[in-house]
């Protein structure tokens, strides 16, 4: 395996596993928080600390193949480029935080990018599952193995009253965040996100957008995550979260069959304008593409549009993202030179799609 490997292809292996609800429910992520007993926390550290964490994964984990997910490897930060960094970024293989200020970071990804564990960032470690479509306790299981697998080769910052210690207070405890990417578009058209959404983080649950915290929800598309990861059993946190979920499956399927029956005629004209200016546009912002993105998808599962994969949402919103072009280009772009690739780009998409 290489770096190219992983930032060549938008869609990650795991992304084309079909999970449950996908139409709905995109991905489930669960993430650890992990720091080692013996080292100062990386907010502290000194360069040369943390490259002593990197050189100890690269002793003990990287190269090395486990049950579930096969051979690890691992890439350092500081061998990538500026937009190499910013293409995992894109793919959620690592958070902003980690390409943009690591003093010294890394990160071990699995062969079919399901399991990332970024290696410096906030925490020593960050482990971080990735599962299609809603599958929050698989995750929570397979996290925990790989937890287990490391816990045998180091000793990891735990008290018997608090938990595992971390760098931030709200992390401290079980040092879990469990997460699902939701597509909610008829919630929104129906104008009831803006009600639910307090609900929900009156329920002590976050909704953030699509790259997590600080992040706008583009596309319709939106995290919810837990905030509570102290006084509660990772189990218990993963339920509650899993409840709220299947609340607003349930409500988003309502939304969507209310609309079929009360505005066809409205939703298809919404669904088939995006893709007409999807299929013809010359340029086009990324902003509006997400938007355009999020309509078709909406009437492919509504049953609006037949001819055209599922899958296509969560290709484009990543392939037509501004590193993901830059990486294809071969070239740094201006923004109107993004626009033009990006509307090219889903032009021959499409094209590709009704000729198969």
């Amino acid at each position: 395996m290489s770096l190219q490997k992983f930032i060549s292809e938008a869609i990650s292996p795991w992304m084309k596993n079909e999970g449950p609800d996908t139409d709905i429910v995109l991905s489930s992520r669960v993430r650890l928080a992990r720091n080692l007993s013996d080292t100062p926390f990386p907010i502290v550290s000194t360069k040369e600390n943390l490259e002593e964490n990197i050189s100890l994964v690269d002793t003990k984990f990287a190269n090395k193949s486990h049950r579930k997910f096969g051979q690890m490897e691992l890439l350092k930060m500081d061998d990538m480029k500026k937009n190499e960094k910013r293409v995992l970024v894109e793919k959620h293989l690592i958070s902003p935080n980690l390409s943009d200020e690591s003093k010294a970071g890394a990160v071990l990804l699995s062969e079919d990018e399901s399991l990332s564990i970024m290696i410096n960032e906030e925490d020593h470690f960050r482990i971080q599952v990735l599962l299609s479509g809603f599958q929050l306790k698989d995750g929570l299981i397979f996290a925990n193995e790989i937890d287990d697998w490391m816990e045998d080769k180091v000793d990891f910052a735990f008290e018997e009253k608090r938990g595992y210690l971390t760098s931030c207070p709200t992390n401290v405890g079980t040092g879990l965040r469990a997460s699902v990417m939701m597509h909610l578009p008829a919630l929104v058209i129906t104008r009831q996100m803006n009600r639910i959404l307090p609900a929900i983080n009156q329920l002590g649950l976050v909704v953030r957008g699509i790259y997590g915290e600080g992040s706008e929800a583009l596309g319709n598309l939106f995290q919810i995550s837990n905030q509570m990861t102290l006084g509660k059993s990772e189990e218990d946190i993963v339920e509650d979260l899993r409840s709220v979920v299947t609340q607003l499956i349930q409500q988003e399927r309502a939304a969507r069959e209310s609309l079929l029956q009360q505005s066809k005629l409205q939703m298809e004209d919404r669904v088939y304008r995006s893709y007409g200016i999807l299929s013809y546009s010359r340029t086009i912002e990324s902003k509006e593409a997400t938007q355009r993105l999020s309509d078709v998808r909406l009437g492919i599962d509504m049953g609006l549009i037949d001819d055209v994969s599922g899958n296509i949402l969560n290709e484009l919103m990543i392939l037509t993202q501004p590193g993901f072009l830059q990486q294809y280009a071969g070239e740094i772009l201006s923004t109107e030179q993004r626009d033009q690739r990006r509307a090219t780009l889903i032009r021959e998409r499409l094209k590709l799609e009704n000729k198969n």
